[in-house]
């Protein structure tokens, strides 16, 4: 790159950064980052490799939503029908989140808090339980964007922090990338399966965790990509496990745990008829009556190789038998099915 089209690619960046709105003291700091940039280009003194790291860190920080935030709706008859729209039964469950979600109402319109003093909610239990799904409900009563966090497998605190901009392949940690990708400062944050990170990096994961989830810290959260305070205190961060034995007693401390019970046959085949079936049914874009199942044969589908504590083994096997029927009247065979025990193995 010759140095006239860098000193170019420098005013540019100069430009994108005058086009946002972003906290004075990181205006500046990124100014004098851009003219640092420029005396070494001058002085040929590294400027290009420099220029190279400015660009991406620039992207970066004019991308995030500094401002930027969702209005909260606490309607707690929204929330309630959400709630019973998304998860058949655990009304205990369901009464735990209005009250929660009373606290939050009575503190940001009584005490006009900034930093919201309710502890993160924490869903723990068996896979397919509805952890997940009480996140997703929780956004959708609030008007709040959601993003999902996996913390399966993640190997290193750096995932969570960030790297700092001069460090080869840096870039920001999964908190700032979810800013991001909500594109405001307030939504809520999915910390999903804590109980997954890898062992060699449980103890220093938990430590930023601590950071993460203490409202007294993390109004000036720092990822070391970003190397400048970013204000956490009005994310909502919901997390699940399936236990709590790999979580650090202190980061426990700082949650609301919710234990999450399993479903009953019974409750399964509620589920199955009301919610799952109806739901792929209009996704595959099949009338209701072209697909219809035997009542007799629920019992088969909600314990198919015996014990089965969550309902994902039945969502599969319901979206496995709309599919069958889906291809069957695309492909002219006929226009509607009954599914019964003697041609379920068709569908399956």
């Amino acid at each position: 790159m010759e140095e006239t089209t860098a000193l170019s690619e420098l005013n540019k960046l100069k430009a994108k950064l005058q086009s946002v709105k972003l906290p004075a003291n990181l205006m500046q700091k990124a100014l004098e980052q851009i003219e640092r940039v420029n005396l070494s280009l001058k002085y040929g003194t590294g400027g290009f490799t420099h220029l190279d790291i400015i660009e991406k860190y620039i992207d970066w920080i004019v991308s995030l939503p500094w401002y930027t935030e969702t209005q909260d709706v606490v309607d707690l008859q929204k929330t309630k029908q959400i709630l019973d729209k998304n998860h058949y039964g655990l009304d205990k469950i369901k009464q735990r989140i209005l009250e929660y979600l009373s606290i939050f109402k009575l503190q940001k319109e009584k005490l006009h808090a900034h930093e919201l003093q309710v502890r993160p909610l924490f869903f723990v239990g068996l896979a397919g339980t509805g952890k997940t799904t009480f996140a997703i409900s929780l956004a959708q009563s609030l008007g709040r964007k959601l993003v999902r966090i996996p913390f399966g497998g993640l190997s290193s605190a750096q995932d969570l922090r960030g790297q700092s901009k001069t460090a080869p392949e840096s870039q920001p940690g999964v908190i700032i990338k979810a800013l991001r990708t909500s594109q405001v400062k307030n939504p809520v944050i999915l910390l999903d399966e804590l109980d997954r990170v890898t062992p060699e990096a449980r103890s220093a994961v938990m430590g930023v965790l601590l950071e993460l989830l203490d409202p007294a810290q993390n109004i000036n959260y720092n990822d070391y990509f970003i190397d400048y305070p970013f204000d956490l205190s009005n994310v909502l961060f919901v997390s699940t496990a399936n236990n709590t034995g790999n979580i650090a007693p202190p980061v426990l401390d700082r949650l609301e745990l919710i234990q999450m019970p399993s479903y009953s046959d019974e409750e399964k085949i509620m589920i199955g008829k009301n919610y799952i079936l109806p739901k792929y049914i209009k996704l595959a874009g099949l009338e209701p009556n072209q697909l219809t199942m035997d009542e007799a044969l629920w019992a088969q589908l909600v314990r198919p190789l015996g014990f089965e504590p969550g309902i994902r083994g039945l969502e599969r096997l319901i979206e496995t038998i709309v599919r069958k029927v889906a291809f069957k009247i695309v492909s002219g065979q006929s226009q509607s099915y009954f599914i019964n025990a003697n041609n379920v193995k068709e569908f399956i």
